[in-house]
């Protein structure tokens, strides 16, 4: 789509609940996976022939496989509650990105094919066969949910759309309708060991670089070290900290960090990813080949700890998963959290009197926090309950003298999504990717213009991506997004400590 046909939001005081706008993202598709692409990944290089009889096949393995889903497609009562949640709903007006019209594309077709009432009265219960035309319906708005589950928070009976959305995709998947982009990303990750395919000679050569320009920032001698057997900690960041502005801000953070702790650290070129989509697509087989990476770096490299960076899906399928996916981890220190996230690993240094930081140096900023939905809804940190919601924001508050958080109904477990997740970060699906930002763009502003707000903080990849793209189509600056650790990297006193 030209950029002059995009849809650009106006942010007002508040938003408003949309007027529906039937199909306003109809004819918003993602790329279809080519065929080698999916021939290499085990899924069908085509539409089979007999797909709508193996669609159903699969629906039903994953409804015996979860039981989760075959409850959550059973126990909805289209209260409403979820209409107004979703953030694509809200930034484009579409009927079907509501999450329980978008949960009923596949819900009526479970209803006809699994449920006595749709075999035998489909009208009463709107039990619906699974046509091309429907198949495609799916792969339209799938596409379009980010899987952060704002919508399950609201919903009375727990339902999540997300697990709906990954089923849908598996089910697509398995008769040869991949989506390029997330599935590229998968592959790059078998093959290469990140997302970006970085390879092993680049990733050193840009290590070496951040190290030569934090000399010659600092006047001291801090290392990136990659592949370095022997040391304490394991780092996995997204691959996007070794690639571009603000995601490189963060991992000199890290280097600071590590640095002034005095602990030895490496990152892994098998693993210099800390991201895993394959969980987008609802493949648990895939999620294991990713996550199997990171165990066997740890192994060969013989660390003690494994320390995730700032990535929002790679904390959930860390959190949540690596260690039941792909465990035990009974090699590793048992002292420390299995794994650990950065934010959790700095602020237990600044507890502990090991960083010395000046806020001042970060007083040319007024700082917000942007909580990314998977750590959000999906993960924890510290061992309590709402510490992804704390420790960033104690993190921050020592490094910064100014800081606002947005309106509380749009903060911790309510906040909105940055609408890049989830498999949505391509630029094929730009009009559903503004439309899933308006709503946090316009809690941005309303500080900006409230409170003066002059940037935001994330813990997550994808975030940082999304809203640097988005922001100068609204005319705000995309130099306002920041990595926490940034902060972290601009108020840390190297050589000194509390």
């Amino acid at each position: 789509m030209a950029e002059q046909d995009l849809i650009i939001p106006e942010l007002g005081e508040h938003l408003p609940t949309p007027d529906i706008a039937e199909d306003a993202l109809a004819d918003v598709r993602s790329y279809p996976a080519k065929p080698q692409l999916q021939e290499a990944l085990g899924f069908p290089t085509e539409l089979v022939e007999d797909w709508e009889e193996k669609a159903i096949a699969k629906m039903g393995e994953l409804l015996e496989k979860y039981r989760s889903l075959r409850l959550y497609l059973d126990i909805c009562v289209k209260c409403g509650a979820c209409t107004d949640k979703c953030q694509f709903f809200l930034g484009s007006g579409d009927p079907k990105n509501m999450p329980v019209a978008r949960q009923d594309l596949l819900r009526q077709v479970y209803r006809k094919h699994f449920t006595a009432g749709g075999k035998y009265a489909p009208d009463l219960v709107g039990a619906k066969p699974l046509t091309r035309e429907m198949l495609d319906e799916w792969f339209t708005y799938y596409h379009q949910c980010s899987q952060c589950r704002r919508c399950s928070l609201f919903c009375p009976y727990g339902i999540d759309t997300a697990e709906i959305s990954m089923a849908a995709r598996e089910i697509m998947d398995s008769i040869g309708m991949g989506q390029k982009y997330t599935n590229e990303v998968v592959l790059k990750c078998h093959q290469i060991g990140n997302n970006l395919g970085i390879p092993e000679a680049a990733l050193r050569n840009i290590c070496e670089g951040v190290e030569e320009d934090l000399e010659e920032e600092t006047g001291v001698s801090i290392r990136v070290p990659v592949n370095e057997a022997g040391a304490d900690v394991l780092l996995v960041a997204p691959s996007a900290d070794f690639f571009a502005e603000p995601h490189i801000d963060g991992l000199i953070g890290y280097a600071k960090v590590f640095h002034q702790a005095g602990i030895s650290w490496t990152v892994s070129s098998h693993a210099s990813e800390a991201g895993n989509f394959a969980m987008y697509l609802g493949s648990y087989e895939h999620m294991h080949k990713v996550s199997t990476r990171i165990r066997t770096a740890a192994i060969d490299l013989k660390v003690k700890r494994v320390v995730m960076g700032e990535c929002g899906h790679a904390w959930r399928a860390a959190y949540s998963f690596l260690n039941t996916i792909c465990g035990p981890w009974d090699f590793l220190d048992p002292n420390y959290p299995i794994p650990q996230h950065i934010c959790e690993f700095t602020q237990d240094l600044i507890e502990r009197g090991g960083l010395a930081l000046d806020p001042t140096a970060n007083d040319h900023m007024t700082v917000t926090f942007h909580d990314s939905c998977n750590p959000a809804r999906a993960a924890g940190m510290g061992g309590y309950p709402g510490g992804q919601f704390e420790i960033p924001r104690s993190i921050i508050r020592a490094c910064c003298n100014k800081y606002v958080d947005m309106h509380p109904d749009f903060i911790r477990e309510k906040t909105f999504c940055c609408g890049g997740g989830g498999g949505l970060l391509t630029e094929e699906l730009m009009p559903v990717r503004i439309a899933g930002a308006t709503p946090r763009l316009q809690a941005l502003k309303q500080v900006m213009d409230n409170d003066g707000v002059t940037h935001m903080a994330a813990i997550c990849a994808i975030c940082k991506s999304q809203f640097t793209a988005i922001l100068p189509k609204v005319d705000m600056d995309p130099d306002m997004i920041v990595s926490l650790h940034q902060l972290v990297s601009n108020a840390i006193q190297l050589g000194a400590k509390d």
